[in-house]
């Protein structure tokens, strides 16, 4: 006898043998009552991902702070993702749960990987629910809901402006005609560059201004900075920085920090190394409660230092946390040993950082040329006549990328 069956949402497998006696029991009110029979079984035809040593020690390093130094290529986004099935699996309501990374793309993979891993995990009550899914966004969506949600401590309607980068730019050039200067001789992106680096250090306008006295430049940027701020307030908007700064703002009161301490009680938070001065206090302060926050990060990428971001707030972790479990994930996926080789010891030249040897199990691969050109000329007709050589040993075109630091060096290469 075939017994139809109807995915529902109370799943009482946990495992093989009371799945039998589960199918065993459907069986036999079938039979006693007859029609349709509702059979709350979870059938999943994905397997778990399979973890190396490190990365399943990372994924079932579920309580208290934890800090995962992953290498490039590392699988870091797959560990994460497990860790936060594991802590679902202790329990946990996924409500509870908070994942923060840095760029929107990034976000929606990992909320992509996340949602899925839940929703065919066998052992956990299926499907989630929307109301019940982990809260993985960026940093400034998790400002933007947090503001929202308390928008009139701030003095704002609930629906608020957003000034992008363009609106800014035009705010700042009225700001600096406002005070009798010309645009044109005050760069307007230089001049919101200093004051999106100073609101990204978590820094406010009264003691910039302080610290401005007797400095001409400084007390310039005061002073267009000051008619800034008159704009947004006029137009009820933010700007991206305020929407870290305020959220950090609003998390100084206790009865708003408490609150969303009570919801996150679980946080992660991805490229750590990338973090600016608001951003950690985000992260601190919303993991002072439960102290269960996990931090993914590596050392050795720490690019955007030009953008506000603190590379002592993932050196500085384990001060922070004196009880923080440090797990390096160093095996490689991505390159080939030869690249890894070269990588190692290029950057075992740099002083502040954690000591960390990526590995792979990839094959050698070819090894890394250098070609020493005397001008940009002669670089570009070595770099086209290479290409060239490829594309006649049949190389797709669109398998050949060359970088260059600089927009301006792709002329001669053009």
């Amino acid at each position: 006898m075939v017994v139809p069956l109807k995915y529902s949402k109370n799943t009482p497998v946990v495992n093989h043998q009371k799945l039998v006696l589960w199918i065993s029991k459907c069986a036999k009110n079938y039979t006693n009552g007859g029609g349709f029979l509702s059979c709350d079984i979870v059938f999943s035809m994905n397997k778990p991902p399979q973890l190396n040593p490190a990365q399943r020690e990372a994924a079932l390093a579920i309580n208290g702070p934890v800090l995962i130094l992953a290498g490039a290529g590392a699988g870091k986004t797959k560990t994460l993702t497990e860790r936060i099935v594991e802590i679902v699996k202790s329990g946990v309501s996924p409500s509870n749960i908070l994942a923060i990374t840095f760029t929107n793309k990034a976000a929606n993979e990992m909320r992509g990987r996340i949602f899925d891993r839940l929703s065919n995990e066998p052992t956990l009550n299926n499907p989630i629910s929307s109301e019940e899914r982990p809260f993985v966004s960026t940093f400034h969506s998790l400002g933007v809901h947090i503001i929202k949600e308390n928008a009139h401590l701030l003095g704002l309607p609930r629906f608020f402006g957003i000034f992008d980068k363009g609106d800014s730019k035009q705010a700042v050039k009225k700001a600096l005609q406002e005070i009798g200067l010309d645009p044109k001789q005050y760069d307007p992106g230089k001049i919101l560059g200093i004051i999106s680096k100073e609101k990204g250090a978590g820094r406010k306008l009264e003691e910039f201004e302080i610290e401005a006295e007797g400095n001409f430049f400084s007390s310039l940027v005061a002073k267009v900075w000051h008619k800034y701020e008159g704009t947004l307030k006029q137009e009820k908007a933010l700007d991206f920085d305020d929407l870290l700064l305020h959220t950090a703002k609003l998390l100084d009161n206790e009865k708003v920090r408490e609150y969303y301490q009570q919801i996150w009680r679980y946080i992660h938070i991805d490229e750590y190394q990338d973090t600016n001065g608001a951003q950690y206090q985000i992260a601190k302060r919303l993991a002072e409660g439960g102290r269960n926050i996990c931090v993914v990060g590596d050392i050795d990428q720490n690019i955007y230092s030009w953008r506000g971001a603190q590379i002592q707030n993932i050196l500085h972790f384990e001060k922070d946390y004196p009880e923080a479990k440090v797990i390096l994930l160093e095996e490689n996926y991505r390159s080939t040993q030869n690249i890894l080789l070269a990588a190692n010891k290029i950057i075992s030249k740099n002083v502040f950082r954690k000591e960390k040897n990526l590995f792979t199990k990839n094959e050698e691969g070819d090894l890394i040329s250098i070609f020493e050109s005397f001008d940009e000329v002669s670089e570009a007709e070595f770099v086209a006549t290479q290409s060239e050589k490829l594309i006649a040993g049949g190389v797709a075109p669109e398998e050949i990328a060359v970088l260059y630091r600089a927009n301006f060096q792709s002329r001669a290469i053009e």
